[in-house]
């Protein structure tokens, strides 16, 4: 600070002797003393404020878990910095606006546990989103199968954005990563009413059943989700929430969304590819107790498999039987005739969306002379980049799943839940070319093929002829009453939510 002198000599002095005689102050003391009070005031006002801002940050912190008694829909501005919606907000420059925040009297809490492969959950998380708004409960983030044969600990956090997942859903139902801290330790001490709910439900089950128990026990948890909703018959609002969730709420981590990109972009470098869903897998084949094609030894070992898993209900299968009636996966070699015959070109690089082949080297051989650029994730990427995939088999089928939209083509060899909830997806994506594979009719000719029975071009004429309709083009679901299991699933097409025939196109 720089310093100032008194000066004026005596006449300055006199003047100020004259003043304090007087009784006066000057007018500098006059204004210290005036602003005395005014910034002890400026100084309660900063620590009252200070004061408030920290209850603020401090019931902010607590929100997640008093539910909607406190700050629970709050403006955005409450986002902590460091969390990752904010994160993402300043890396564009600006915050991303959050849907409204949906207000509704909660009847009760909804715990789910999935069961099943990636998008054997996928579904059902869908589905359990629209039956929580339809009931107005809140939805506990669900629990992924770490039981099944895959035996994969990821958490849904693991495979899928959680933050995304909840705030991009807040306008219709309230979603939340744990139960709140009173009810949470009511369930680890096992006081949660759980059960199965039916099989291919409607919507009024849930209403009529479901619902009473939540509003009596105050949370229930649905132990296994797959398939537990009717594909028709509902209300067009519930379809379209189960569209809305799976194409824009689930969304992978940005750790597997940046590695699916790098590798469609490798994939592209060589113009267009085809994703060949070749589900061979030893599980697959254990599972359903198709072994044609196979040895003694690997049909023995099958077989073993089969009997080791007692929730594989069945048994005792006649593989040769169940193949003519269309019920087992194509093998490679079956596929390799398959895709010759509908003219696919031989120089088209085809990425395998699949496990490990079981059978090896030897079961891809034919498949691999006819079609010699044969990727996989395992060869276009290094063993780092897949480092942490390793022994996560959801994470690795999520891979898959992204370079499965974005193929040009994609052919399943097996109806499974993968390649129906990727074919529902790529046709809500523009009606992508996908082969759905008649297998029942496939094999009969692939036999009569192989026999001599028809020359190759009767062969070929005759694949192309049965799938000239069967390419993913828009077309209604079959509707079969009473027998849910054998129509048309939802999830494969979600005509709601796609523009066929004079229908608006679902905004997400």
């Amino acid at each position: 600070m720089c310093r100032f002198e008194k000066s004026g000599g005596p006449d300055y002095t006199d003047r100020e002797k004259q003043k304090k005689a007087m009784g006066l102050k000057s007018l500098g003391d006059a204004k210290v003393e005036k602003s005395r009070p005014r910034m002890k005031l400026w100084m309660i006002r900063a620590s009252t404020t200070i004061l408030l801002w920290t209850c603020v940050v401090q019931l902010t912190a607590l929100g997640e878990m008093w539910g909607p008694r406190v700050l629970k829909g709050w403006p955005a501005c409450f986002t902590p910095f460091n969390s990752p919606l904010a994160l993402k907000s300043s890396s564009v420059g600006e915050r991303i606006a959050l849907p409204p925040k949906r207000v509704y009297k909660n009847n009760g809490y909804l715990m789910v546990s999935c069961n099943g492969g990636l998008n054997q959950m996928r579904a059902a998380i869908c589905d359990m989103v629209a039956i929580a708004r339809y009931l107005n409960v809140t939805l506990i983030v669900p629990e992924l199968d770490k039981t099944s044969f895959w035996a994969d600990p990821s958490e849904f956090e693991d495979i899928f954005d959680v933050d995304h997942f909840i705030t991009s859903l807040r306008d219709e139902v309230r979603i939340l990563k744990e139960l709140p801290p009173r009810l949470k330790k009511r369930a680890e001490l096992g006081m949660v009413y759980s059960m199965p709910p039916i099989s291919w439900s409607n919507i009024s089950y849930y209403l009529n059943q479901i619902l009473p128990l939540i509003q009596k026990y105050k949370i229930v948890h649905l132990n296994k989700t797959d398939a537990r909703l009717a594909n028709n018959g509902l209300p067009i609002e519930i379809q379209k929430l189960r569209c809305r969730v799976n194409f824009s709420a689930l969304r992978f981590t940005s750790q597997i969304e940046e590695l699916g990109r790098r590798v469609i972009s490798l994939l592209r470098q060589n113009g267009p590819f085809l994703v060949l869903h070749l589900r061979y897998e030893m599980d697959m084949l254990a599972f359903s107790g198709c072994t044609h094609g196979c040895s003694d030894e690997e049909v023995e070992e099958l077989t073993r498999m089969r009997y080791a898993y007692p929730w594989w209900k069945e048994k005792v299968i006649n593989s040769d039987l169940k193949r003519k009636d269309g019920l087992c996966p194509l093998t490679p070699e079956e596929t390799a005739l398959i895709l010759r015959a509908l003219d696919i070109d031989r120089n088209v690089r085809i990425y395998i969306a699949a496990g490990e082949i079981y059978g090896g080297e030897r079961r891809m051989a034919s498949l691999s002379s006819t079609y010699p650029n044969l990727v996989r994730k395992e060869t276009l990427l290094e063993p780092s980049d897949l480092r942490f995939f390793q022994n996560h088999s959801s994470q690795m089928a999520a891979l898959d799943y992204l370079v499965s939209l974005e193929s040009d083509i994609f052919v399943p060899t097996y109806d499974g839940n993968m390649a129906k909830v990727v074919e529902g997806h790529r046709r809500f994506l523009g009606f992508r070319k996908t082969i759905l594979l008649d297998r029942k009719l496939l094999v009969d000719l692939i036999d009569h093929y192989n026999n001599g029975s028809i020359s190759w071009d009767e062969f070929s004429l005759s694949v192309k002829e049965a799938h000239g309709n069967r390419m993913g083009t828009p077309t209604r679901r079959v509707v079969i009453p009473d027998r849910p299991k054998e129509e048309d699933y939802f999830y494969s097409n979600p005509q709601e939510c796609l523009q066929l025939l004079n229908e608006p196109l679902l905004g997400t």
